[in-house]
């Protein structure tokens, strides 16, 4: 009940900031919620100008506003919007070579971990092996070296 009560308010609180503002029919309206879906908070990164509080994501909401009354098309607003900021504004960036490195970029972090992780386990295996051997040859002599002493003990004594 806790979790739903949650996600109902976090819904109602993306419905409320649309509800700020003013359009003159629904599909501007609807327009305005799409836009500001695909638009991503520079300042929390993790989430949509629509649901961001933070202060940029208000004025970018308002500018997204502010177009849409002025008659500019979707393309036009996001064309607007990239061009000021660059396509990390973008959820889903166009894959060009200007954003190669964004598409490619998480491929390349896990390869790299994986091979730093490839040569960790490969590392701790051979050290491992190694001490293992250590410590075999460590028996063996110590073996050797007892024998060894036990008869100059021996010889000692008498």
């Amino acid at each position: 009940m806790l979790l739903f009560t949650f996600v109902m308010g976090i819904g109602g609180i993306a419905d409320a900031a649309s509800a700020l503002y003013r359009f003159d029919n629904t599909s501007q309206a609807q327009r305005f919620q799409t836009l500001t879906e695909q638009l991503r908070c520079l300042v929390c990164q993790g989430e949509s100008i629509a649901d961001s509080n933070a202060d940029l994501a208000k004025d970018l909401r308002s500018q997204v506003h502010e177009m849409i009354l002025a008659g500019h098309s979707n393309e036009q607003i996001m064309q607007f919007m990239t061009e000021r900021y660059g396509d990390f504004i973008l959820y889903k960036p166009p894959f060009v070579p200007r954003t190669y490195f964004l598409w490619a970029g998480p491929l390349l972090l896990l390869l790299l971990a994986s091979l730093v992780m490839i040569k960790y386990v490969g590392r701790a295996r051979r050290d491992k092996q190694s001490i293992v051997l250590q410590q075999g040859e460590r028996e063996r002599l110590s073996r050797l070296l007892g024998e060894s002493r036990e008869p100059e003990t021996d010889r000692t004594q008498t």
